[in-house]
């Protein structure tokens, strides 16, 4: 049963990244370390996520602006350890925590539409790359930072989208090799991982075909207020 609970997930994960352009890797983590553990759980969303992401950026390659992103992926090339070393550190009560803060303070965020102040220095980069780093490392949540990071930079839509893909699909390169090379990669997470793929290429299918039929804006808000009641009870 908590296999078929597992890919349930990752289906819904990955729809909700191909139709709204975010959320796969704040879903699975939401759900997922409950089922199987945060030690399983963690490896096994980046490799999800860079799978995803390495589709999703085919799609959305012609609005990427290197440039924009540079930064932010030099500064996570040092957070990734980072929080790769506080996931270990951590309890995982206190990891949980941790994560439900992340995901319902995001959640929030996104929910009430919050406009940050406008950073005109790119080098504001390099601050929010590293912590995007170190949330990814430990719990595969690096979208929030550069999600405010964008916003504050004005990136148009179009560009956003691309741009956050392009981040992601490194930083998740990183994170998997950092995984690989800390012998992450258990016969659990591997073995949880090829049960997904067809629950993966479904998810992508399905969020791709019903882009124009599904109202993506109303979409991204039901999955933020279930974002926000999972984040909360991760707190308590």
């Amino acid at each position: 049963m908590d296999q078929v609970l597992v890919v349930l997930i990752v289906f819904l994960a990955v729809f909700t990244q191909s139709l709204s352009g975010f959320g796969s890797a704040l879903v699975a983590m939401a759900l997922l370390p409950e089922l199987v553990g945060m030690g399983v759980a963690t490896p096994l969303v980046a490799a999800m996520a860079m799978t995803v992401e390495g589709c999703l950026l085919l799609r959305y390659r012609a609005s990427l602006n290197l440039r924009a992103v540079w930064r932010l992926a030099v500064a996570s090339l040092a957070g990734i350890p980072l929080g790769m070393l506080g996931l270990k550190r951590f309890d995982e009560n206190v990891a949980m925590t941790i994560l439900g803060i992340v995901i319902a303070a995001y959640a929030m965020y996104a929910l009430f539409e919050l406009k940050p102040p406008e950073l005109s220095h790119p080098a504001w980069g390099f601050a929010f790359g590293l912590l995007a780093g170190m949330l990814g490392g430990a719990y595969n949540t690096s979208g929030p930072p550069v999600v405010v990071y964008g916003n504050s930079r004005r990136w148009m839509p179009a560009e956003f989208k691309s741009n956050l893909q392009g981040f992601f699909l490194l930083n998740s390169v990183l994170v998997v090799s950092g995984h690989a090379l800390s012998h992450n990669f258990t016969q659990a997470v591997i073995q949880n991982y090829l049960s997904a793929l067809p629950a993966l290429a479904l998810g992508i299918l399905a969020g791709v075909s019903l882009d124009r039929m599904v109202n993506p804006d109303l979409f991204r808000k039901i999955v933020l207020v279930l974002l926000l009641a999972m984040g909360v009870r991760m707190i308590f």
